[in-house]
Protein backbone atom coordinates (compact mmCIF):
# COMPACT_ATOMS: atom_id res chain seq x y z
CA UNK A 1 0.00 0.00 0.00
CA UNK A 2 1.17 4.11 -0.84
CA UNK A 3 0.50 6.67 0.73
CA UNK A 4 1.87 8.84 3.68
CA UNK A 5 4.05 7.71 6.16
CA UNK A 6 1.86 9.14 9.20
CA UNK A 7 2.73 8.40 13.12
CA UNK A 8 1.02 9.87 16.16
CA UNK A 9 3.54 11.96 18.48
CA UNK A 10 3.87 14.54 21.58
CA UNK A 11 6.60 16.76 20.73
CA UNK A 12 9.67 17.75 23.85
CA UNK A 13 9.98 20.97 24.82
CA UNK A 14 13.34 22.80 22.61
CA UNK A 15 15.64 22.84 25.82
CA UNK A 16 14.82 19.47 26.51
CA UNK A 17 15.98 18.92 22.87
CA UNK A 18 19.00 20.60 23.73
CA UNK A 19 20.20 18.38 26.93
CA UNK A 20 19.40 15.55 25.00
CA UNK A 21 21.95 16.47 22.51
CA UNK A 22 24.78 16.39 24.74
CA UNK A 23 23.44 13.51 26.57
CA UNK A 24 23.61 12.03 22.71
CA UNK A 25 27.37 13.00 22.74
CA UNK A 26 28.01 10.87 26.47
CA UNK A 27 26.56 8.02 24.56
CA UNK A 28 27.72 8.04 21.16
CA UNK A 29 30.04 5.03 19.90
CA UNK A 30 30.61 3.11 16.88
CA UNK A 31 27.63 1.30 15.56
CA UNK A 32 24.91 3.73 16.70
CA UNK A 33 22.92 6.27 14.66
CA UNK A 34 21.87 8.91 17.19
CA UNK A 35 18.59 10.48 16.55
CA UNK A 36 19.08 14.37 15.80
CA UNK A 37 18.15 16.56 18.44
CA UNK A 38 16.07 18.23 16.66
CA UNK A 39 13.82 14.80 15.27
CA UNK A 40 13.22 13.42 19.00
CA UNK A 41 9.84 12.89 20.08
CA UNK A 42 7.86 10.56 21.85
CA UNK A 43 5.66 8.09 19.47
CA UNK A 44 2.59 7.27 20.79
CA UNK A 45 1.35 4.72 17.72
CA UNK A 46 3.46 4.37 13.99
CA UNK A 47 0.25 4.03 11.36
CA UNK A 48 2.56 2.95 8.78
CA UNK A 49 1.25 4.22 5.18
CA UNK A 50 -2.00 5.80 5.49
CA UNK A 51 -3.89 6.41 2.26
CA UNK A 52 -4.03 10.20 0.99
CA UNK A 53 -7.75 9.72 1.17
CA UNK A 54 -7.77 8.64 4.61
CA UNK A 55 -5.68 11.12 6.43
CA UNK A 56 -8.70 13.46 6.60
CA UNK A 57 -11.11 10.68 8.59
CA UNK A 58 -8.01 9.82 10.70
CA UNK A 59 -7.42 13.31 11.95
CA UNK A 60 -10.83 13.81 12.08
CA UNK A 61 -10.83 10.46 14.71
CA UNK A 62 -8.00 12.18 16.43
CA UNK A 63 -9.71 15.77 17.20
CA UNK A 64 -12.74 13.37 18.99
CA UNK A 65 -10.00 12.48 21.83
CA UNK A 66 -10.46 13.47 25.38
CA UNK A 67 -7.52 13.93 27.78
CA UNK A 68 -7.02 16.34 29.83
CA UNK A 69 -3.49 18.09 29.84
CA UNK A 70 -1.15 16.23 31.97
CA UNK A 71 2.94 16.46 33.85
CA UNK A 72 5.33 14.66 32.39
CA UNK A 73 9.06 14.07 33.83
CA UNK A 74 11.66 12.92 31.18
CA UNK A 75 13.90 10.50 33.58
CA UNK A 76 15.95 7.55 33.25
CA UNK A 77 17.82 6.07 30.54
CA UNK A 78 17.91 2.41 29.24
CA UNK A 79 17.97 0.17 26.06
CA UNK A 80 15.81 -2.47 24.36
CA UNK A 81 15.41 -5.52 24.24
CA UNK A 82 17.94 -6.48 26.50
CA UNK A 83 21.27 -7.88 26.64
CA UNK A 84 22.07 -7.03 22.83
CA UNK A 85 20.91 -3.25 22.70
CA UNK A 86 19.02 -2.05 19.42
CA UNK A 87 17.40 1.05 20.92
CA UNK A 88 18.65 3.22 23.28
CA UNK A 89 15.92 5.25 24.78
CA UNK A 90 14.81 8.23 27.96
CA UNK A 91 12.08 7.05 30.23
CA UNK A 92 8.74 9.20 30.21
CA UNK A 93 6.59 9.72 33.00
CA UNK A 94 3.24 11.25 33.12
CA UNK A 95 -0.71 9.85 31.36
CA UNK A 96 1.16 8.78 28.10
CA UNK A 97 -0.86 5.49 28.55
CA UNK A 98 -4.19 7.42 28.85
CA UNK A 99 -3.19 8.88 25.75
CA UNK A 100 -1.86 6.34 23.69
CA UNK A 101 -5.22 4.21 24.98
CA UNK A 102 -7.45 6.78 23.52
CA UNK A 103 -5.43 7.11 20.43
CA UNK A 104 -5.91 3.02 19.80
CA UNK A 105 -9.67 3.21 20.19
CA UNK A 106 -10.08 6.40 17.49
CA UNK A 107 -7.91 4.34 15.11
CA UNK A 108 -9.18 0.72 15.42
CA UNK A 109 -12.53 1.46 13.56
CA UNK A 110 -9.81 2.63 10.57
CA UNK A 111 -8.07 -0.60 10.36
CA UNK A 112 -4.91 -0.23 12.48
CA UNK A 113 -3.72 -2.81 14.79
CA UNK A 114 -3.52 -2.41 18.11
CA UNK A 115 0.17 -2.90 19.63
CA UNK A 116 0.98 -6.25 20.22
CA UNK A 117 4.19 -5.71 22.51
CA UNK A 118 2.29 -3.17 24.57
CA UNK A 119 3.30 0.32 24.99
CA UNK A 120 6.08 1.41 26.73
CA UNK A 121 6.77 5.29 26.48
CA UNK A 122 10.03 6.47 25.47
CA UNK A 123 12.02 8.68 23.53
CA UNK A 124 14.30 6.91 21.17
CA UNK A 125 18.31 8.53 21.62
CA UNK A 126 19.60 6.15 19.08
CA UNK A 127 19.46 2.56 17.16
CA UNK A 128 22.33 0.16 16.41
CA UNK A 129 22.37 -0.56 13.02
CA UNK A 130 24.12 -4.51 13.47
CA UNK A 131 24.31 -5.32 16.95
CA UNK A 132 27.57 -7.00 18.24
CA UNK A 133 28.55 -7.77 21.80
CA UNK A 134 31.23 -4.83 21.92
CA UNK A 135 29.22 -2.42 20.77
CA UNK A 136 26.27 -3.65 23.31
CA UNK A 137 29.15 -3.80 25.99
CA UNK A 138 30.29 -0.21 25.46
CA UNK A 139 26.60 0.74 25.22
CA UNK A 140 25.70 -0.89 28.35
CA UNK A 141 28.39 0.83 30.57
CA UNK A 142 27.57 4.36 29.31
CA UNK A 143 23.60 3.98 29.77
CA UNK A 144 24.49 2.52 33.31
CA UNK A 145 26.35 5.77 34.23
CA UNK A 146 23.33 7.65 32.78
CA UNK A 147 20.70 5.29 34.33
CA UNK A 148 19.61 8.08 36.79
CA UNK A 149 19.29 10.83 34.39
CA UNK A 150 16.57 13.28 34.92
CA UNK A 151 15.70 16.08 32.40
CA UNK A 152 12.61 17.32 34.69
CA UNK A 153 8.97 17.99 33.87
CA UNK A 154 7.19 19.47 31.02
CA UNK A 155 3.69 19.93 30.63
CA UNK A 156 1.49 17.52 27.61
CA UNK A 157 -1.36 19.94 26.18
CA UNK A 158 -0.95 18.64 22.91
CA UNK A 159 -0.26 16.33 20.38
CA UNK A 160 0.37 15.82 16.38
CA UNK A 161 -0.36 13.48 13.71
CA UNK A 162 3.03 13.75 11.64
CA UNK A 163 4.15 12.56 8.50
CA UNK A 164 7.30 11.07 7.88
CA UNK A 165 9.50 11.03 4.33
CA UNK A 166 12.35 8.82 4.49
CA UNK A 167 15.63 10.52 2.90
CA UNK A 168 19.33 9.28 2.72
CA UNK A 169 19.82 12.46 5.17
CA UNK A 170 17.13 11.03 7.64
CA UNK A 171 14.11 11.50 8.01
CA UNK A 172 11.68 14.74 7.40
CA UNK A 173 8.71 15.08 10.03
CA UNK A 174 6.06 17.62 9.28
CA UNK A 175 3.13 17.80 11.04
CA UNK A 176 -0.05 17.38 8.97
CA UNK A 177 -2.38 18.11 12.15
CA UNK A 178 -2.60 19.75 15.93
CA UNK A 179 -4.80 18.23 18.61
CA UNK A 180 -4.94 20.12 22.07
CA UNK A 181 -5.75 17.65 24.66
CA UNK A 182 -9.06 18.75 26.72
CA UNK A 183 -11.79 16.71 28.37
CA UNK A 184 -14.05 19.02 26.91
CA UNK A 185 -14.78 18.00 22.97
Amino acid sequence: MTGIRCFVAVELPSSMREEIGRLQGRIATEGLRLVRPELVHVTIKFLGDVPEGKIKKVSEALARIKVAPFEAQVVGMGAFPGRTIRVVWLGLEGNFEGLYREVESALAPFGFEREERGFSPHVTLGRVGWPSPETSRSLGERIAALADTDLGHFSVDRFYLKKSTLTRGGPIYDNLSEFPLSVAR
